[in-house]
């Protein structure tokens, strides 16, 4: 393995080549956990690992198989339901200092925040799924610009806490509901280094090669507690050291797997860009600045063996999906009617008509 085919080896850690038929929860288990604030674009990073449709996933969600919670960094994450409760009590102590440093600018304390999620509780009992505005008016805050951050606040808390996730889907309003009752928790718990052990295993296996510093960014660890969870479970990794960067991945994951020609188009903040510290190895020019922002906004990317070539933008029309691309380089129109086979699957995700312009 050299720097340049690491982009090629992460494709198949991250199942972009499809080689087994998976369920969505089975994609989001392989991950343990995939960032989704763009509910409608993360869905597809699902998507586009499996061959489920967008109604097969909205129901893996409305139903509880998939979690959509705030986790690890302070952001929503998709998480199966077999991992929220264990992935939950490990990195909700970090995540918390953000949500309890923005609630206290309106007055409210740790004490404060619990009188909340008791009225929470009440009001979302008895499988109740209301989304964030609703909650908010029965609280009696209203629904103002700074207000809007208070409640934020306050429904991280909440989820932070394990009291709630999200709720069935209200047409095109995201609900919330009582995690409990939407899955059992486990009898038994697993200690803290177990938990790190089990968290580091699952992200080299579903995100490798990678290194120590992309595993302390995606899981929101500092280094040295990094190391520690890597040398409880080295003897079930890999490594390979190239430039004087060591890259660990799976001893699962054969580095012999044999290349695919292969096109994607990835959505917004998908797992193979946003899960890594640096991420030159998917470029191969100076084009980093037109796929993410320095304020950490991702754009969907359109990926030809690994590299990202592109950017894509959708809109929905009444009747079809519109397609719009912008290429990196100049790139040939026979060319151009070969990568947007890749669009294809996209097609059969969304089972309506994909039109390029």
């Amino acid at each position: 393995m050299i720097h340049s085919e690491i982009s090629h080896y992460r494709m198949a850690s991250q199942k972009l080549y499809q080689e087994n038929q998976c369920s969505p929860e089975e994609i989001v288990h392989h991950f343990g956990a995939m960032q989704a604030q763009d509910y409608a674009m993360a869905k597809w990073a699902i998507g586009s690992r499996c061959n489920s449709s967008e109604k097969i996933i909205e129901e893996a969600v409305n139903s509880g198989k998939v979690i959509r919670t705030h986790i690890l960094r302070p952001t929503w994450h998709f998480v199966s339901a077999d991992d929220i409760y264990w992935m939950l009590e490990l990195s909700a102590p970090q995540v918390k200092r953000f949500t309890a440093s923005a609630a206290k600018k309106f007055g409210y304390d740790e004490k404060k925040l619990d009188q909340v999620n008791s009225s929470i509780e009440k009001l979302l009992a008895g499988n109740n799924h209301l989304t964030r505005d609703e909650i908010m008016q029965e609280l009696g805050i209203k629904k103002t610009s700074s207000e809007d951050f208070l409640s934020a606040a306050i429904m991280m808390n909440a989820e932070l806490d394990g009291l709630v996730c999200n709720g069935r889907m209200k047409g095109k309003q995201i609900t919330y509901a009582l995690l409990e009752e939407r899955v059992q928790k486990p009898k038994a718990k697993m200690s803290k280094e177990e938990s790190l052990a089990r968290l580091a295993l699952r992200y080299f296996e579903s995100h490798g090669p990678a290194t120590l510093l992309d595993f302390s960014w995606w899981s929101g660890f500092a280094p040295t507690i990094c190391q520690k969870a890597i040398n409880a479970i080295e003897l079930q990794l890999s490594s390979i050291t190239i430039d004087n960067q060591t890259y660990l991945f799976s001893k699962n994951r054969s580095i012999e797997d044999n290349f695919r020609e292969s096109v994607h188009f990835l959505p917004a903040f998908d797992e193979i860009l946003i899960s890594y510290k640096t991420r030159e190895v998917s470029f191969t020019g100076n084009h980093q600045s037109k796929t993410f922002t320095n304020n950490g906004i991702f754009k969907p990317v359109i990926l030809e063996n690994g590299k990202v070539i592109g950017i894509w933008k959708r809109t929905i029309k009444k009747d079809h999906v519109k397609i719009e691309t912008e290429f990196f380089n100049e790139t040939a129109s026979s060319k151009k009617e070969i990568l947007f086979e890749g669009i294809k699957t996209f097609e059969t995700y969304l089972e309506t008509k994909v039109v390029i312009e």
